[in-house]
C-alpha cells in the first residue's frame, strides 16, 4: 500500500530529477541549503500533487522554481500557469526564477527568497 497519494510514476520521475539537476539548481540548492540552519527544509525535486516542485519547504508552504528556456514556450508558460493555480489552491507561495537570475544575479534571487521564508525561520540571518 503506497504511503502517499503521490502516483508512482510522478514519484519516479522525481526521483530521476533528484539525479539531474541542472547547473542553475545547483546553485538554488546552495542556496536553500544555507538557510538550513535557521530552520528552513527545503527538499529538492518534491512531488506535490500530479506535479513536480523544483523546490520545496512543505511546512512553510514555499515552493522554488528554477526556470530553464523550454518555459518560455507558449506551450511552457500555459503549464506553469496551471502548475502555479494548482500549488496555490493548496496553499503555497510559488516563487519563479530562470536560469540566467540563478547563474547571474543569485544576490537577488536569495533576497527575494529570504524576504518571503523569513517569517518562518527560527533566527534571524546576519
Amino acid at each position: 500500500m503506497p504511503h502517499s497519494n503521490i502516483d508512482s510514476k510522478t514519484r519516479g520521475r522525481a526521483q530521476r530529477l533528484r539525479r539531474e539537476l541542472t547547473k542553475a539548481e545547483v546553485e538554488m540548492w546552495t542556496m536553500l541549503r544555507d538557510l538550513r540552519p535557521f530552520g528552513a527544509r527545503f527538499r529538492r525535486e518534491t512531488p506535490i500533487g500530479p506535479y513536480i516542485a523544483d523546490f520545496a519547504w512543505l511546512s512553510a508552504r514555499i515552493v522554488v522554481e528554477v526556470d530553464g528556456d523550454t518555459h518560455e514556450t507558449d506551450y511552457g508558460r500555459r503549464h506553469d500557469l496551471k502548475r502555479d493555480e494548482f500549488l496555490k489552491s493548496q496553499g503555497f507561495i510559488v516563487l519563479r526564477f530562470d536560469n540566467g537570475q540563478v547563474l547571474d544575479g543569485p544576490d537577488y534571487v536569495f533576497l527575494t527568497i529570504e524576504k518571503h521564508v523569513a517569517p518562518f525561520l527560527k533566527k534571524e540571518l546576519a
